[in-house]
């Protein structure tokens, strides 16, 4: 597919068959993230794969309740993605990067703090891009998920070493056809977003 192609046909789904997405595609998906910018070349995001219902539903549990599940309009559809790809990203990773020398004169090697720019965030946002434009590409959906809650639970569940940071969920999988996209709102002419030379 064209990249253009890509990026006007990618939007947000929020409901999939319970169609399970190939092993290898997911493989591929993920290794495209793994490609993309990485400040300093720190390497410092890293992926967790769920796959089938038996790894998903440990993703629910931990970050969602009854109550959210009861009242949610998406949740039938969401809870349906065969495959949940995990975000995370290691601040202390990218500290300890800029600390050495030939980054040290930045400042940033000192503590989290210094960063005006978390590049780590930057950095598990590309990786998360470059996941939703692979799933267009292989003719899949895909939805990301902000995490409010249960980030602590589910890192212990998985395993998660204690300086990764949950960045979001993307939940990958075959589109059913469901409408659940958030409310069209109009967006600004590109005039306004765009400035040339100057605001």
């Amino acid at each position: 597919m064209e990249f253009s192609e890509a990026v006007r046909r990618r939007a947000m789904v929020r409901s999939f068959a319970e169609r399970p997405v190939d092993p290898d595609v997911v493989e591929r998906i993920v290794a495209a993230a793994l490609r993309a910018p990485s400040a300093g070349n720190t390497a410092g995001t890293a992926w967790v794969v769920l796959q089938g219902a038996a790894q998903t539903s440990g993703y629910w549990d931990a970050t969602t309740d009854a109550h959210w599940r009861d009242t949610s309009r998406r949740w039938e559809g969401m809870r349906r993605a065969p495959v949940i790809l995990l975000a995370y990203a290691s601040p202390a990773s990218y500290v300890d990067r800029y600390a050495q020398p030939d980054k040290a004169a930045s400042g940033l090697g000192a503590d989290p703090d210094a960063w005006p720019v978390p590049y780590w965030t930057g950095d598990a946002a590309f990786g998360v891009m470059t996941v939703l434009l692979g799933a267009v590409d292989a003719g899949l959906g895909a939805c990301l998920l902000g995490n409010f809650r249960g980030e602590t639970t589910l890192a212990a569940k998985l395993g998660v070493p204690e300086d990764w940071a949950l960045f979001c969920a993307v939940l990958l999988g075959h589109p059913d056809g469901g409408d659940h996209r958030s409310a069209s709102l109009d967006r600004p002419e590109p005039s306004e977003r765009v400035h040339f030379g100057r605001w």
